[in-house]
């Protein structure tokens, strides 16, 4: 059946130990590109070794580093992976179909995560629609530095199939890069006029936790589910604790 070529676009930085099996789930593509920030653990050649295309981009920030991605790619259709996450048998077969007769410029993707080596399937960790397919001529990754987000005036169809995301990264790992991403959203909002209070310390934590624990279900993820919706809490107020330090600071 013909069907839109499409590219697979993916960012890395010193992901060699995760980037063979999203390569593996990816090769039903027409072109594979990865856009390295200067790995130093072989990323890139392990990338060229399976049949990539490899680009070397300093890094521009995420929401920056993924448009270059995608405007690099050989094909207007675009799906943009992340270094630790594959694409499964069942959301493979649905974007090969939406390619075939697109119904839309754009496909959010429900993707599940694992954490401390469950499968979460409630409260923030799934179904967790990600904007990942799309033709770029409709749509682009906004500029955010973190937590960027793909940005379109088309109407947004579900494909079904889980897009997996698996860190295999240790507790204290995944501690470290939230500490960085909350510094991060702290900036960003500093620097687009952006203020807290007390309100927004202590209610966010807390209206997080009602609407993901209780409201989604996070309960029935048992341990792993708590902590990772109390980390997220946890999120919340650094954030507002971080900008209210920037705000004191100035």
């Amino acid at each position: 059946m013909s069907r839109h070529a499409l590219s697979v676009v993916i960012i890395t930085k010193n992901a060699a130990t995760q980037l063979a099996e999203c390569l593996q789930s990816a090769a039903f593509a027409d072109d594979i590109l990865v856009v390295d920030s200067g790995s130093s653990d072989g990323t890139a050649a392990l990338a060229a070794q399976r049949g990539a295309r490899v680009l070397q981009q300093e890094w521009l920030g995420f929401g920056a580093q993924k448009q270059f991605a995608v405007e690099a790619a050989r094909h207007d259709w675009v799906l943009c992976l992340d270094a630790d996450e594959r694409v499964s048998t069942p959301l493979r077969a649905s974007i090969l179909a939406v390619l075939a007769a697109p119904q839309a410029q754009a496909y959010a993707m429900p993707r599940c995560n694992r954490f401390m080596g469950r499968w979460l399937r409630h409260g923030e960790g799934y179904p967790d629609w990600s904007l990942r397919l799309f033709d770029r001529r409709h749509a682009r990754w906004s500029d955010d530095a973190v937590h960027e987000r793909v940005l379109t005036d088309a109407p947004v169809a579900h494909l079904g199939g889980d897009l997996l995301h698996d860190t295999a990264e240790t507790l204290a790992g995944y501690l470290d890069k939230q500490n960085r991403y909350t510094s991060m959203q702290a900036e960003a909002l500093f620097k687009a006029g952006k203020r807290a209070g007390l309100p927004q310390l202590l209610l966010s934590p807390l209206l997080r936790f009602v609407k993901f624990y209780v409201l989604r279900l996070g309960f029935l993820d048992g341990t792993p589910g708590l902590v990772h919706i109390v980390i997220g809490c946890c999120n919340s107020f650094h954030k507002y604790a971080k900008l209210m330090a920037l705000q004191r600071g100035n």
